[in-house]
C-alpha cells in the first residue's frame, strides 16, 4: 500500500498520477491523497491506512525543502518506512545531500521516472530483496554526496563585491530603448485556443510521459516511435475537442512600466517623471568565479542603471490556460478515467506555455514594439531566435519565488484573471505561467547558481526579510550550511 502526496504549497501533479496509475496497474493500491499536503497529514494517512510505502511529488523548488521537512518528521515521529521522491526538481544529488540524512531510519530513495517506480516499490515490499537493496542505495548515496561535496569545494566563488565588479558592461550611451504603447496593466479576457496551437511545444510533452527524445524525430524512434505516435494521436483528438468545443478560457494580464537598475535591483515608477517607485524586483548575482572574461551576470544588468539618465522599461506578464482545466480533469477522474484526466492536464500546460510564447512574441512586435519588424515562424520563436526574454522568479535567473508576490501584486492577477499563489508561491491553477519582459539585445538567459552568505546578508537586507527567512527560501541555492554557520559564528 503507497500513499502519495504533492507535497504542501505545491498544485502540480501530473508526474505524481502518472506514477500512481503505473503502480495501480502492477496490483499495488495507491492512496492518492492530492496536492498541497501537508506533512501531519501525510504522516497520519500513512499511520491509519498502514501504509508500506509514502512517495512525494514536487514541481517547485521550495517543493524541496517541504520534502526535507517530511523526512525530518517521519525521524522524528518514528517512521521506517521507505520514502520515494520524485519529480521535476528533484534529484538524486539532493535526495543524497539533503533528504536521506535527515531519515536514518528508513529509507529515502530518489526515482528518476515512473518507468523505475514498480522496480524500486517491488525492492522495498519484498522481504528477501529489501535489505541489499537498501544497502546498495546507502552507499551509492554516500559516494554521491561525497562528490558533491568535492565538486562545490573545487569552485572559487567571488565576494559580492567583486562579483558586482565584474557585472556586463552595456555602452548605455549607445541605446535607446522603445517605449511601450502603453503602461500600466491591460487584460485579456479571453483568448483563441486555435491561435495559440502553432506555439505549442510538444518535446516537454512527451517528456511529461517520460519518452525521451524532440519532437518531430521522436515520432519515427525505433524504440518509442510507437508508443509517441499513439500518445501523439491522442493528444490531437482531445486538442482538437479543446478547440472545437472551447473547453478552456485562455486569460492574460500583462503591464509595462518606466524603470531602472538601482544596483542589483529593477526599480519600477509609477510614470516618466520616474520621481515615484511603485515596486522593486530584487536581483541574485552569480558568484562563481568566471573565465575567460565573462561576466558574473543578474537581471539588472539587462536594464540601464539609474545614474546613466537612460529612459528605460521593464514589462511583466501572467497568462493561463483556464481555471476549466482542474474542473474537466475532476470529471475524467470521477469517470475513472485516468488517462485522460492526465492528458487534459498535460495539454492544459503546453497551452499555457505556448499562451505565454504567443504574448511574447506580441509584446516584442505590437504592445512594447521594440521589435515590430520581426518575422520568424512559430519553430523559430520555440528555438528562441527573437530579442528580449521573459525570466520567471523561482527559475535559475531569479531562484527566489517570493519575487512572484511584488509581480502578482502589480499586474493584480488573482483578481484579473484568477490566478493566485500558494503559501510557497506555486500558480494556481497549475497551468499557469508568469515573469517579467526584457528588451535590451544583450539580455539572455542564465543561471546564478549557488550563492554565498555575505549575498545572503545584503539580499535581505535590501528586502527587509530576515537572513534567516531569505534562507529558507534560497535554500537549494546556497553554498553553505545555515545551521552549520550559525553554530560556528555563536561559538
Amino acid at each position: 500500500k503507497v500513499v502519495m502526496a504533492t507535497v504542501k504549497g505545491d498544485v502540480h501533479d501530473i508526474g505524481k498520477n502518472i506514477v500512481g496509475v503505473v503502480l495501480q496497474c502492477n496490483n499495488y493500491e495507491v492512496i492518492d491523497l492530492g496536492v498541497m499536503v501537508p506533512a501531519k497529514k501525510i504522516l497520519e494517512t500513512a499511520r491509519q491506512e498502514k501504509a508500506d510505502i509514502i512517495g512525494l511529488s514536487g514541481l517547485i523548488t521550495p517543493s524541496l525543502d517541504e520534502m526535507v521537512h517530511v523526512a525530518s518528521e517521519m525521524q522524528r515521529e518514528g517512521f521506517d518506512l521507505p520514502l520515494l521522491i520524485g519529480g521535476a526538481t528533484t534529484s538524486r544529488v539532493h535526495t543524497a545531500v539533503k533528504i536521506h540524512p535527515q531519515y536514518e531510519r528508513g529509507q529515502a530513495v530518489y526515482v528518476t521516472d515512473a518507468s523505475r517506480a514498480v522496480g524500486v516499490v517491488s525492492s522495498l515490499l519484498s522481504p528477501e530483496a529489501k535489505a541489499p537493496y537498501t544497502a546498495t542505495i546507502r552507499a551509492e548515496y554516500r559516494k554521491v554526496a561525497d562528490a558533491h561535496a568535492r565538486s562545490e569545494a573545487d569552485k572559487q566563488r567571488l565576494v559580492l563585491a567583486k562579483a558586482r565588479e565584474n557585472r556586463l558592461k552595456i555602452d548605455w550611451a549607445a541605446y535607446q530603448p522603445t517605449k511601450p504603447t502603453f503602461t500600466a496593466t491591460r487584460t485579456v479576457r479571453s483568448y483563441d485556443v486555435a491561435e495559440l496551437v502553432p506555439y505549442i511545444d510538444w518535446t516537454p510533452f512527451f517528456q511529461t510521459w517520460e519518452l525521451k527524445g524532440r519532437y518531430p524525430a521522436i515520432l519515427s524512434d525505433p524504440a518509442q516511435g510507437a508508443a509517441a505516435r499513439s500518445l501523439y494521436d491522442d493528444a490531437q483528438g482531445m486538442l482538437k475537442q479543446i478547440v472545437e468545443e472551447r473547453w478552456f478560457n485562455p486569460k492574460a494580464v500583462l503591464g509595462f512600466w518606466p524603470a531602472n537598475a538601482v544596483g542589483d535591483d529593477i526599480q519600477l515608477y509609477t510614470g516618466e517623471s520616474r520621481s515615484e517607485p511603485v515596486a522593486a524586483f530584487f536581483g541574485l548575482r552569480q558568484q562563481l568565479v568566471k573565465r575567460d572574461g565573462r561576466p558574473n551576470l543578474c537581471l539588472s544588468d539587462f536594464v540601464a542603471p539609474v545614474e546613466t539618465g537612460v529612459a528605460d522599461y521593464v514589462g511583466a506578464f501572467v497568462v493561463t490556460a483556464g481555471i476549466e482545466e482542474v474542473r474537466i480533469a475532476e470529471r475524467f477522474e470521477r469517470a475513472n478515467d485516468d488517462y485522460r484526466s492526465i492528458l487534459v492536464k498535460a495539454l492544459a500546460d503546453r497551452i499555457a506555455e505556448a499562451f505565454a510564447e504567443r504574448m511574447h512574441e506580441r509584446v516584442r512586435r505590437e504592445f512594447w514594439g521594440y521589435a515590430a519588424a520581426e518575422n520568424l515562424s512559430a519553430e523559430d520563436i520555440l528555438r528562441e531566435e527573437y530579442r528580449g526574454i521573459r525570466p520567471a522568479p523561482g527559475y535559475p535567473a531569479q531562484p527566489d519565488h517570493t519575487e512572484k508576490e511584488t509581480l502578482f501584486r502589480l499586474l493584480e492577477a488573482e483578481r484579473r484573471i484568477g490566478v493566485r499563489l500558494t503559501e510557497s508561491y506555486a500558480m494556481w491553477p497549475g497551468s499557469s505561467v508568469s515573469g517579467l519582459y526584457l528588451a535590451h539585445p544583450d539580455a539572455h538567459y542564465f543561471g546564478v547558481a549557488k550563492i554565498e552568505r555575505d549575498q545572503v546578508e545584503d539580499y535581505a537586507r535590501r528586502k527587509g526579510m530576515s537572513v534567516v527567512e531569505v534562507e529558507r527560501w534560497l535554500g537549494p541555492i546556497l553554498n553553505y550550511d545555515p545551521i552549520r554557520y550559525a553554530t560556528i559564528a555563536a561559538e
